[in-house]
């Protein structure tokens, strides 16, 4: 055996020992909580001119995963993506150790044809029985960015070459509990953030459909042209469905290209029992979904799925690198994707989804979909017959801090409106039990006993 296997032999024996075994046992930490002056003092991250030995690489290894937030914990609820996924795990190492990169079939032939069966399948979901185009992208922030960059080339395709000069102004609409990269696509691609139009939304965190109709009256009377709609299916902060359905009508009715943001609850097409929050969406000009969240495939797995069979996403992106991009190849260069993106270098993240997929079948992924909404559904009931308890708490920073710093668990908080801090609970993992969720209740009770 070879140095550099002894070495991956060895680092995948600490891999399954810390950043698995002990990072799914609830007897463990979340996390080990520490400063950043202390934490740098215990990582060593001088950089120096001389390596070190394997013994050490090994140990800083340890220490990498040891002070790491263990997303992977049962009692880990911070973030939209959580829990050990072992195939897609797998997967995430096989890229990694073949290294390649997602731009020509010459040089990504398996993973190409996979990444093209998984958008065939997602389309099949979304029910768009004609097909469409898509790839898949780094997060959904950029996912959302491509739908704002098509539906803008698709209404002025002269931006592409001429830039902004001549356009109109052009303004965008979604609802104020939309994701943020809405607005931070309207920056990057010139369109400006105060030409984003943001919705109002009912108490439940919908967008209201008519709302969205005086929005674009009141655009058109100050010289505006709108453009382009976001339905968010899954909010961010209330994890609310907007009315697609709905909103197509009133798409359909003013010429506008219609996305839904379905980052978050796309993973719902799986479920026949709550496929029906995300009715209307086979309308939809473009989705945005992350099989990394709900599905838990591996961070990170974005997909950008479109409609248009006509190349658009090609048109609008392509700059036909000649190094890359020849015609004359002997193969069917309609294989090579890569002229479809904005990036040159695209990891083969649909492997990780696809392996996964394979592994366990559409049945266990919607087995997977229901019981997080039953566990979610469990909690919010709980919650409402524990004494003491509201859904909105001011103390909520001071108890963040307090379970950092003991490691029992992690969520998170913020503030929405005019309302004060309260922890906003994301129950993914199915490793989480009704056990896991009553202690959440006993834990925050804990530590904030003495705030009351």
């Amino acid at each position: 055996m070879s140095a550099a296997e002894r070495f991956i032999h060895e680092a995948l024996e600490v891999i399954i020992d810390e950043a698995v075994k002990k990072a799914t046992d609830v007897q463990e930490k979340v996390c080990e909580w520490q400063s950043p002056e202390k934490l740098r003092e215990l990582l060593d991250l001088e950089l120096t001119d001389g390596g070190e030995s394997d013994s050490k690489i090994l140990q800083h290894c340890k220490n990498a995963i040891r002070y790491s937030v263990k997303t992977s914990h049962p009692r880990f609820f911070n973030q939209l993506f959580a829990g050990l996924e072992p195939y897609s795990m797998v997967a995430s190492f096989i890229t990694e150790a073949v290294k390649t990169s997602l731009y020509t079939y010459e040089v990504a032939p398996v993973f190409t044809l996979m990444e093209d069966a998984v958008l065939k399948k997602m389309m099949e979901l979304i029910s768009w029985d004609e097909g469409g185009d898509g790839i898949f992208n780094p997060g959904g922030s950029m996912s959302n960015m491509y739908a704002v960059n098509l539906a803008r080339y698709r209404f002025c395709p002269d931006i592409k070459e001429v830039g902004l000069y001549n356009a109109p102004r052009l303004v965008m609409f979604t609802s104020q509990e939309g994701h943020y990269s809405i607005s931070k696509g309207a920056a990057l691609l010139g369109l400006g953030t105060k030409n984003v139009y943001a919705v109002p939304s009912d108490d439940r965190g919908k967008m209201i459909p008519s709302a969205l109709e005086e929005k674009i009256e009141l655009a058109r009377s100050e010289g505006a042209v709108p453009f382009f709609v976001n339905a968010t299916a899954g909010t961010t902060v209330f994890g609310a469905f907007d009315p697609v359905d709905e909103i197509a009508d009133i798409c359909e009715r003013h010429s506008l290209w219609l996305h839904v943001d379905a980052c978050w609850g796309g993973a719902a097409l799986v479920s026949n029992q709550h496929k029906h929050l995300l009715k209307g969406i086979h309308r939809a000009d473009s989705v945005a979904w992350n099989p990394h969240k709900m599905l838990m495939a591996c961070l990170q797995c974005s997909a950008f799925l479109i409609k248009d069979k006509t190349s658009l996403l090609q048109r609008c992106h392509s700059a036909k690198a000649s190094y890359l991009f020849q015609q004359d190849k002997f193969y069917d260069v309609s294989y090579d994707t890569g002229d479809k993106s904005v990036q040159c270098s695209r990891k083969p993240d649909a492997f990780k989804f696809w392996l996964m997929w394979k592994a366990l079948g559409s049945s266990e992924l919607e087995r997977r979909v229901d019981r997080a909404l039953a566990m979610a559904r469990y909690l919010a009931q709980t919650v409402k017959k524990r004494e003491g308890f509201h859904l909105l708490m001011e103390v909520a920073p001071v108890i963040k801090e307090r379970m950092m710093k003991t490691g029992s668990m992690m969520i998170g908080y913020q503030t929405h409106g005019d309302k004060p801090n309260f922890f906003r609970m994301v129950v993914i993992n199915p490793q989480v039990s009704k056990q896991d969720l009553d202690f959440v209740l006993d834990e925050i009770h804990s530590l904030g006993k003495d705030l009351r």
